[in-house]
């Protein structure tokens, strides 16, 4: 009988009710011990819900924080029995008195935590439904059920944090900006698809049946096109797009923070950009970066940390003995491209468990294995490929490395590419593995002097290593039409701790040198014409020096908010199927649509 008593009653005052009269005073991580005897309004959801003997307390939620709120039944009886009524993610609105909470009941975690509002009047705003998880940061739940609810995982307050962040960096970028007298211009989302490099999305027309449009993946010739107008200075926060396989730091629709300069160079373009990112980093979470980031040629970067974009915060640089083993017995590394090695002091503790593990890990970047030698207590080697050393190479190596006892020395031989990218990656794992990594500190690199070309054996020609409208450098015209895998370009990325946060490049400026990059990269006049005849019209009519940068706003923001995953904080992202799992998109589209647009699928998708 009481069980029905308490469930006839709990129906009774589940009364949606509407905010006629109310206004929000607050929001739920403002009231302190300064506003005592205020008061106030609050409007939220129910994060807890708590009775104690009479009293009933809830943690009131918005996107701010938390606020206590307290129904007592010696004040406004009708109200506290209708509090019988609330629970978890219900959306209320309270009005009340704020006043200290009870001695030794203060929560220190709180902004909030010294004061509680005792409860005048409440309005139920609406129910809810049990979550499919619990809207707390301690819970642990699957990334795909957090996906699918995302509304729902949009309220925990980690990820409203991101966003407010997100916020403030971008409100941040624009004050910055516009102060140094750039002009916020919109370029088209449809254009022309001009695939260099990245798959574009395609648009189909109705209009123009048989054709289509492309979702850019950068306003890049938009934004020389706006130099070439004489808008002098441009930004734009923008949505671009990649059809290409995602990973944790990549989205296929993702925003950039993009600026462009006339009557520039490398170094004005760099200031900019360091006091543009030294900004944001200030306004948002108050870190400050160094008045002026470091250099580092691409060539230096990937001798040292086998990556372009490496990591600054700890060391386990690379050294390179290719030369020493030129001529070994050993002939894994005697007929090798390039041999590293890398020591991790104290690695001599890892298992061989671990480091079969780590073995598997080089795998994913082609490598065919992973070589280590420990060195014990005794200063003696442990490794089953030392025997296949001789004594002058094992000397070799002590004074190259100077290896201490406890320390182990890992190993790759093959390609440069291979062998670069297997021990660069390697390096962060241990990094992490041992420590190394503090999360506070932030390590900003420019890496310049990239080659402006690379070959791709697919395709058997030179692609552009950044874009096709990156400038050589000046001395390196001859070498371009005569040696292209050998030119440089102007062009420069910012990196953050091993995050490639930025890049940009000082552009082609003229019809000729352009025409040049071309035929480099293989493109005939006829394909250039069909490509980018708008962009060789418009560098014949006097288009000034210009450059540029662009910077993945999501990327940042993840480094300042110490995400794992760049999806913690896009709002609604993409699974790494590209799939969105609240909307079920992509998705099928009716005949009809299909009909309109004159397409007709050749292959009808499988159930």
């Amino acid at each position: 009988m009481a069980e029905q008593q308490e469930e006839r009653d709990y129906n009774e005052f589940r009364v949606i009710e509407d905010l006629a009269g109310w206004r929000r005073t607050h929001h739920n991580n403002e009231l302190t011990a300064a506003d005592l005897g205020k008061t106030v309004c609050l409007m939220g959801w129910v994060q807890f819900r708590r009775d104690h003997g009479g009293l009933i307390f809830l943690d009131l939620r918005d996107r701010e924080g938390l606020t206590q709120v307290v129904f007592n039944p010696e004040g406004n009886q009708d109200v506290h029995e209708r509090a019988h009524a609330i629970r978890a993610e219900y959306v209320v609105a309270i009005k009340g008195r704020v006043r200290m909470r009870p001695e030794g009941m203060a929560n220190k975690n709180l902004v909030t935590g010294e004061v509680e509002i005792e409860v005048e009047e409440y309005k139920l705003l609406n129910t809810s439904e049990t979550p499919p998880f619990p809207i707390e940061d301690r819970v642990e739940v699957g990334e795909n059920l957090r996906l699918k609810y995302r509304f729902l995982d949009l309220r925990r307050p980690s990820l409203a944090r991101n966003f407010i962040i997100r916020n403030k960096a971008a409100q941040a970028v624009r004050r910055y900006l516009d102060a140094l007298g750039f002009l916020e211009i919109e370029t088209p989302v449809l254009t022309k698809s001009t695939p260099e490099g990245a798959r574009d999305f395609l648009v189909p027309s109705r209009v123009n049946q048989g054709e289509f449009y492309a979702l850019p993946q950068s306003p890049q010739l938009f934004k020389q096109m706006l130099m070439v107008s004489g808008m002098d200075r441009y930004f734009q926060i923008v949505k671009c797009f990649r059809d290409e396989d995602l990973r944790a730091d990549r989205q296929p629709e993702f925003t950039q923070i993009d600026i462009e300069m006339s009557f520039t160079d490398e170094a004005q373009i760099q200031d900019m950009a360091e006091g543009l990112v030294t900004k944001i980093f200030a306004e948002t979470i108050g870190a400050a970066l160094p008045d002026v980031f470091p250099r580092m040629t691409y060539n230096d970067a990937m001798r040292d940390y086998g990556v372009d974009k490496p990591d600054l915060r700890f060391g386990l640089k690379h050294i390179d003995i290719t030369d020493a083993f030129r001529n070994s017995g050993f002939k894994v590394f005697a007929s090798s491209e390039l041999v590293k090695v890398m020591v991790v002091p104290g690695g001599g503790e890892l298992s061989r468990k671990e480091i079969d593990d780590y073995t598997k890990f080089v795998e994913i970047y082609g490598s065919k294995g992973l070589a280590w030698i420990k060195v014990k207590e005794d200063g003696e080697w442990q490794s089953p490929i030392v025997k296949f050393f001789s004594e002058d190479e094992i000397a070799t190596l002590r004074e190259r490395t100077d290896c201490k006892p406890g320390d182990i020395l890992f190993f790759q031989a093959g390609s440069a590419d291979i062998a670069n990218a297997a021990l660069g990656n390697l390096r962060c794992e241990l990094g992490e593995r041992f420590g190394l990594i503090d999360p506070k500190v932030f390590k900003p690199v420019w890496i310049t002097d990239f080659p402006l070309l690379e070959y791709n054996p697919d395709e058997k020609r030179y692609v552009a290593r950044h874009h096709p409208f990156t400038s050589a450098q000046p001395d390196q015209m001859a070498t371009l039409a005569s040696d292209p895998g050998n030119a440089l370009a102007r062009a420069y990325d910012m990196v953050i701790n091993g995050y490639e946060v930025g890049g940009g490049s000082i552009r082609i400026h003229t019809a000729e040198q352009q025409r040049i990059m071309f035929a480099a990269l293989g493109i005939d006049g006829d394909e250039a014409r069909e490509k980018f005849g708008f962009l060789m019209d418009a560098l014949k009519f006097g288009a000034p020096p210009h450059g540029g940068i662009a910077f993945g706003l999501d990327r940042l923001i993840m480094i300042i908010t110490g995400s794992k995953s760049i999806r913690d904080v896009i709002a609604f992202p993409k699974t790494q199927k590209a799939t969105c799992l609240m909307t079920e998109a992509p998705s099928e589209v009716p005949s009809k649509q299909l009909r309109e647009l004159g397409i007709r699928l050749r292959e009808k998708k499988e159930n």
